[in-house]
């Protein structure tokens, strides 16, 4: 298997600014994703707002020259655990990259910024229909929440 680095971006480096546009669109595009892919314009927006978001935490997966898995989260405050918390928001490996564990290398890479910033958690969502990466959640420790929670949201316009 290929070297993969795992790396925080770096948004002064055109190949990971690129790299973000690129895999969100490759999600928008993938049976789990099902969006309209992102115009020059909006990935230059994209880039600029998680690069001025002061709350970001955005990781990328390099194969060589090849930007090949990205995770996206933030970082908020548990009222009830009165501690910092992550989310994760996106996690993409592009079809040719995928099972070779680095997904696993994207999570593990939150999970230790998490434990070094004091989070009391990391919280995700997932499609239910999305039966490989529950696999992998799963197996990281990850589970349903107790009580179980609906993720609910109302559209802004």
């Amino acid at each position: 298997m290929t070297e993969v680095n795992i790396r925080i971006c770096d948004y002064t480096n055109p190949a990971h600014t690129k790299g973000i546009a690129d895999l969100i669109n490759a999600y928008i595009g993938d049976k789990m994703g099902g969006g309209e892919f992102l115009s020059v314009t909006a990935q230059i927006e994209l880039t600029n707002g998680l690069r001025r978001h002061p709350a970001s935490i955005v990781l990328l997966a390099e194969t060589g020259r090849t930007v090949c898995g990205l995770l996206v989260a933030f970082e908020n405050f548990s009222t009830f655990t009165v501690r910092p918390m992550i989310n994760i928001h996106d996690l993409i490996v592009l079809p040719g990259y995928r099972r070779k564990g680095i997904g696993r290398q994207l999570l593990e890479a939150v999970i230790a910024i998490g434990r070094e910033r004091g989070c009391s958690r990391i919280t995700l969502e997932v499609r239910k229909d999305n039966l490989s990466a529950q696999y992998l959640y799963q197996s990281l420790g990850f589970g349903e929440t107790l009580p179980a929670m609906h993720y609910w949201r109302k559209e802004l316009e």
